[in-house]
């Protein structure tokens, strides 16, 4: 029996694959953040917030930002990619409970 499963992430698995970690500042705060990428959002690839960051004031849905993303190749250059946050979930009861899952989706490489 074949079963036809229709993959509805909206990024290629393959950026999980390549990429483990994205890093980026916003112009109002003076820090710098560096995120996992973590492949547990059924929207798509997402990184964990903790729910009392003073980040989650700076960010919303639809936001454009320039992530520096660093590939598991220790030997590469990390990449600078255009990127939108596409859903900022709360996890109430889960595994990671008192974070937001933010789900990030790559607009150009």
């Amino acid at each position: 029996m074949q079963i036809n499963f229709m993959e509805k992430r909206t990024e290629p698995r393959n950026i999980i694959d390549k990429y483990y970690s994205v890093e980026f500042s916003i112009n109002e705060v003076p820090m710098v953040y560096q995120f996992k990428i973590w492949d547990i959002s059924s929207k798509g690839i997402c990184i964990l917030i903790k729910e009392d960051s003073a980040l989650l004031e700076h960010i919303k849905i639809g936001d454009i930002l320039e992530l520096k993303y660093y590939t598991f190749e220790s030997l590469k250059p990390a990449e600078y990619i255009k990127t939108e946050i596409s859903h900022m979930t709360r996890d109430d009861s889960g595994r990671f409970q008192g974070h937001y899952l933010v789900g990030i989706s790559i607009l150009e490489t």
